[in-house]
């Protein structure tokens, strides 16, 4: 392998497969429809839950009212980033606009720590200062918020792994259904043995369990958008596999992957060959190893005819993404 990279222009490159775009719209555009069934079905349960918790002065019917208008919001936003998926790359945005949904999973987390410390600073007002609680009210639209849940988490269930925007759309969903568990469980407790305090109590254990989650789901995202190397994956294995592919490849360096969005892996090289007449070749086979053992559908490739020009630092290590 040689210590830095061609400088030449006129390298090859491989094309996107135009089957894997066709399947990724398709994916989107699913995605874009359970989102808007979501967002609506949620507004409705949210604006259920938030007069419910002021008629019946339920802290935890408020909180998941609070939650669940946040929610509104976040699978509004998932839905245009699913949207804007869609449309196609342009001059200023070569590779499309795929990564909005990697935007909108990263706010959606956010927007969680600020859900938790309001929770947070209500439930411990209510454990201070207490107040009456119609059970019953707080029952039935607590029961009813929990069956919407179960629905519209049903109906977002099976996104991709790598699908950072229904990831986040669901995390809020996911929320909402422990918060309706949460008021359930407080409204039986209050109706049978009168503890007030079990109100402020459950929404307090709802909101770490949120914390959690939105911790994952940021940590995920952020990691998407620097460019790292997607989960599961070594990008030294990568390496080694790319150097046995082909008996014309003497050396692979400058390799960078790293994941566009929802499973959207690339990827981009140097190989050095023993012979520059087997390009085509040498080609034909990164390619194929690459989508069919590590899922990298979009890749670039240049073939260095020599020995590297760039300044020696260039090569000094692998520039793994």
């Amino acid at each position: 392998m040689s210590a830095t990279p061609s400088c030449q222009h006129d390298h090859p490159h491989s094309a996107v497969a135009s089957d894997h775009e066709h399947d990724h719209a398709a994916h989107a555009g699913t995605r874009g429809r359970k989102l808007l069934v979501a967002f609506v079905l949620t507004t409705l349960t949210m604006l259920a839950e938030v007069v419910g918790g002021l008629w019946s002065g339920s802290l935890a019917l408020l909180t998941d009212g609070g939650h669940m208008m946040v929610d509104a919001l976040a699978l509004l936003m998932a839905f245009v980033g699913a949207r804007l998926a869609l449309r196609p790359a342009d001059a200023r945005r070569s590779y499309g606009y795929g990564r909005m949904e990697v935007l909108v999973g990263f706010v959606n987390a956010l927007s969680q720590f600020v859900l938790v410390a309001w929770v947070v600073y209500e439930a411990i007002q209510r454990l201070l200062h207490p107040g009456e609680i119609l059970s019953g009210v707080m029952l039935v639209v607590a029961i009813v918020g929990l069956l919407v849940n179960l629905l519209v988490l049903r109906s977002l269930h099976g996104h991709a792994h790598d699908d950072v925007n229904l990831a986040g759309a669901t995390l809020h969903v996911l929320g909402d259904l422990l918060g309706s568990v949460a008021a359930v469980l407080a409204a039986l407790a209050i109706r049978w043995f009168g503890w007030l305090w079990a109100d402020p109590l459950l929404s307090l254990l709802v909101a770490v369990l949120i914390l959690g989650s939105a911790w994952r789901l940021l940590r995920r995202s952020a990691h998407i958008l620097l460019e790292g190397v997607p989960d599961g994956m070594d990008s030294a294995e990568v390496e080694a596999a790319l150097r046995g592919a082909d008996a014309s490849i003497r050396g692979i360096h400058h390799l960078h992957v790293w994941q566009l969005a929802s499973g959207s892996r690339m990827a981009t090289l140097h190989a050095e060959l023993h012979d520059p007449a087997a390009a085509a070749h040498a080609l034909r086979a990164i390619n194929r190893l690459l989508q069919e053992r590590f899922g990298i559908q979009h890749v670039t490739v240049q073939i260095d005819p020599e020995a590297c020009l760039d300044p020696p630092q260039g090569c000094a290590g692998h520039g793994h993404g």
